[in-house]
């Protein structure tokens, strides 16, 4: 189940899974002891499955060695032979000295652009993407259905699917990209420091791109229920088998919270509207979408005060309170998903650099500079009132652009020019069927494979369960693949989407995505709800293959 907590490293964020772990032999059971054994395994060629992996971009150490190999020169000049060795050597320099030319922090359209604008201009960004601390890579559009209104995109186009096209953007032009919480950054002192949870880097310049998260009402029983009833993520929770078919509800009046309103009628038998005020603060166009969908009922000037639950502990209800005369009542449903609100993620920059008394960032007027020089700032970090992805966009290019007009002047500037791109060669992740399963790949897809693996394989059973439209699931799919691959001789892994093997998440009693679940001998070792480091499942995997 979704949560959405404070990231100092991703953009705007809302909803990454950080569901409760259920560990332990009191846990142990045999979810799948129902399924009867697949009929004969069949050893026909199946497609593997390639398609979970993320390539993180070359190391700075193999810098000077990507020379020897060749390099493309840059499309707007023809250097000449000395030329180029100068330039190498200076490559070579700046990589000894450890000193970059700019560290991003933070993704989503701010940070993304960014970095495929300073990469374009030879700059080779390092970027952090963030990883737990707030959510998803990507920002708030890895929890957004679809997005109408980013140019380009006359039919539409999901958030995931646009934060994805923006990251492999960035990989393409040279950009280091590395899903990692920051956890300390000095920008009193120069060249700038920024620490993550793996490596520490000097820099010359900084963008941040960090986005706002996403609040939560503080309910008295919120911690109680959540990932069993409340939740920050509709899209990444509201097609599991705890809301199918139920009666839910979205607390807020903006795009957010009417937007989720819409995605959930896909899945509830009708969704409630809680709105505080006496209108709605969404655009016109998401109001009439409201409006007019007969599964929405709003209630204006409505406060949630609590969840309710049922003499089993389930979540029964709500227990909401009309504004004008104080009046409660209990508003049935199943589910309950915030659209409330965010917060900048400026902690790290506090006593650093000039904020303003909600935590935004200070830029001057029509520019990304901050009060420090050399600090730049991107995106909904800095804007508290647009706020649109087109616009965190716009000034992740301003912001890029100013980097390089900087370090220019300061003579800091140090180019990395770019081998030549080569067309990624993706391979196809097929839905296993009897007539192409394969038991000798580590990586499978479906119930059949499941069914199969569950029955048949002696090796350690890794079952990640997905839906399409969950951001969170997309950063987890790479974690985990790198992780199989370094163990493929040991594990299985298999991916179900809920929504297309629902029976088999229903049995798994699975409550949100991305939701990991390993298996030995036909017995359940562990949960994990959410994204976590790869160190942890690493550690799993080696203490139980």
């Amino acid at each position: 189940m979704a949560t959405t907590i404070p990231n100092i490293n991703g953009a705007v964020v809302a909803g990454i899974g950080t569901g409760t772990e259920i560990s332990g032999n009191a846990t142990r059971r045999s979810a799948f002891s129902f399924m009867p054994a697949p009929s004969t395994l069949s050893t026909a060629l199946r497609i593997p499955t390639g398609s979970l992996l993320i390539n993180s971009g070359p190391s700075r150490a193999g810098r000077v060695d990507s020379f020897l190999t060749g390099f493309r020169l840059s499309s707007s000049s023809i250097r000449s032979f000395a030329a180029e060795s100068a330039g190498e050597q200076a490559e070579a320099d700046s990589s000894a000295q450890g000193i970059e030319n700019l560290v991003i922090v933070g993704s989503g359209p701010a940070g993304y652009t960014a970095a495929i604008y300073a990469a374009r201009a030879n700059l080779k960004p390092v970027v952090f993407e963030g990883f737990q601390v707030g959510g998803v890579p990507g920002g708030q559009l890895m929890t957004t259905t679809e997005v109408e209104n980013f140019p380009g995109f006359p039919d539409g186009i999901t958030g995931p699917d646009l934060m994805d096209r923006m990251r492999r953007q960035a990989e393409r032009w040279g950009g280091e990209l590395f899903q990692e919480d920051v956890e300390f950054i000095d920008v009193k002192n120069t060249p700038f420091t920024v620490r993550s949870s793996e490596r520490k880097i000097k820099c010359h310049s900084l963008i941040i791109a960090t986005g706002a998260r996403a609040q939560r009402l503080r309910l008295p029983r919120e911690d109680e229920f959540w990932s069993r009833g409340i939740s920050a993520c509709a899209i990444c929770d509201g097609a599991s088998p705890l809301f199918k078919g139920q009666v839910l509800a979205v607390v807020g009046g903006g795009d957010t919270a009417t937007q989720e309103a819409i995605y959930l009628t896909k899945y509830a038998s009708h969704v409630h509207l809680i709105v505080r005020r006496d209108q709605l603060r969404a655009s016109k166009a998401m109001q009439d979408r409201v409006f007019n969908n007969s599964n929405i009922t709003v209630h204006f000037n409505t406060e949630t005060v609590d969840v309710v639950s049922n003499s089993k502990g389930q979540m029964s209800g709500i227990l909401i309170r009309t504004v004008d005369c104080g009046e409660e009542s209990v508003l049935e449903a199943k589910g309950l998903f915030y659209g409330i609100g965010h917060s900048p993620n400026s902690k790290l920059l506090e006593g650093q650099v000039e904020l303003d008394s909600a935590g935004y960032i200070l830029v001057k007027e029509s520019t990304a500079k901050t009060s420090v020089e050399g600090v730049f700032a991107a995106g909904d970090v800095q804007d508290h009132e647009w706020r649109q992805a087109v616009t965190a966009a716009g000034s992740g290019c301003l912001a890029a652009l100013s980097v390089e007009r900087y370090l220019t002047s300061k003579n800091l500037l140090v180019e990395f020019h770019q081998p030549q791109a080569e067309d990624d060669k993706k391979e196809l992740m097929e839905k296993d069927v009897q007539e192409s399963f394969d038991i000798t790949y580590a990586k499978h897809k479906g119930q059949y494979a499941l069914r199969k693996l569950y029955h048949e394989s002696p090796r350690l059973l890794c079952v990640l369960y997905t839906s399409p439209s969950c951001g969170p699931c997309r950063t987890l799919k790479p974690i985990l693949s790198k992780v199989i691959d370094e163990f493929d001789q040991h594990v299985h892994f298999i991916e179900i989407d809920i929504t297309e093997d629902p029976e088999i998440a229903e049995a798994a009693e699975i409550m949100g995505t991305p939701c990991v679940q390993f298996f030995k001998n036909k017995e359940m070792l562990r949960t994990i709800s959410g994204v976590k480091m790869k160190r942890e499942y690493r550690e799993l995997i080696r203490a139980n293959k």
